[in-house]
């Protein structure tokens, strides 16, 4: 049976996110990076979460269960492009910290890079931050429809060196390149926390989840945070309007 994708909840503030204690797997990426896109793709559905004029404006986090597993997958909003404060930034970079490092039923975080583009700071201190914390860590190289299999294959190099051996999986919102594919390594994470040979390794799994984004900044440089900002309004019922993204 196919997965369904259906979003159950849109939360602002950490005391939300603890109501929840069923696996997740979270999603992130750069704003702009096809976040909203590649939902879509796996929800095979044109507007489940609906793609910003403006990347990086998402302020919310959306929890989208997976039918019949019954999983979430959290989506956390993009980083790297809005034009917000440095306290706004700050805030939500502590945030997601918070999140990753201290959600129990968390099983993996899929970390989405642009396959056009070199590795990227933000990318790089995200991906530490994670194998640091002992994070089991699934990369997925987005836009695959965008370059050449031999630039996608060089990107994927990159990556594998930069992640000691965790080949990147290699996707298309748009052609539908490698969803089933992702769907599979999503699946096989939440029952058995790895997928040998291909993109997902846990070679940190017994690590304590005791560093910040500041502590895995690689080659000792400072952490770039997020921009996207949290007002913690009042939380209410989701609707489909509410998923907003890159």
């Amino acid at each position: 049976m196919q997965p369904v994708l259906e979003l159950e909840a849109t939360v602002y503030t950490l005391e939300q996110m603890r109501a929840f204690d069923a696996p997740q797997i979270a999603l992130a990426g750069r704003s702009n990076v096809g976040k909203s896109s590649l939902v879509n793709a796996l929800a095979r559905r044109k507007a489940l979460a609906k793609i910003s004029a403006t990347p990086g404006k998402t302020r919310s986090i959306n929890y989208y269960r997976v039918k019949p597993d019954g999983f979430y997958v959290v989506d956390l909003p993009g980083y790297g492009y809005a034009k917000c404060s440095k306290e706004e930034r700050q805030k939500w970079a502590e945030l997601i910290e918070r999140y990753l490092s201290t959600c129990p039923t968390l099983k993996a975080l899929t970390v989405l890079l642009d396959s056009r583009l070199e590795p990227q700071q933000l990318d790089l201190d995200l991906t530490s931050f994670a194998r640091k914390s002992g994070i089991t860590l699934l990369p997925v190289l987005t836009k695959a429809d965008k370059c050449s299999q031999r630039e996608r294959a060089e990107r994927q190099r990159q990556w594998r060196d930069i992640l000691g051996g965790i080949a990147p999986l290699v996707v298309s919102a748009k052609t539908g390149m490698g969803v089933d594919n992702l769907w599979a390594s999503l699946r096989k994470v939440v029952t058995v926390g790895e997928v040998r040979g291909s993109a997902l390794l846990d070679p940190f799994g017994s690590a304590k989840r005791d560093v910040s984004l500041a502590d895995a900044a690689p080659q000792g440089g400072p952490a770039a945070h997020p921009d996207a900002a949290v007002d913690a309004p009042a939380p209410r019922p989701a609707s489909e309007s509410d998923a907003t993204g890159e």
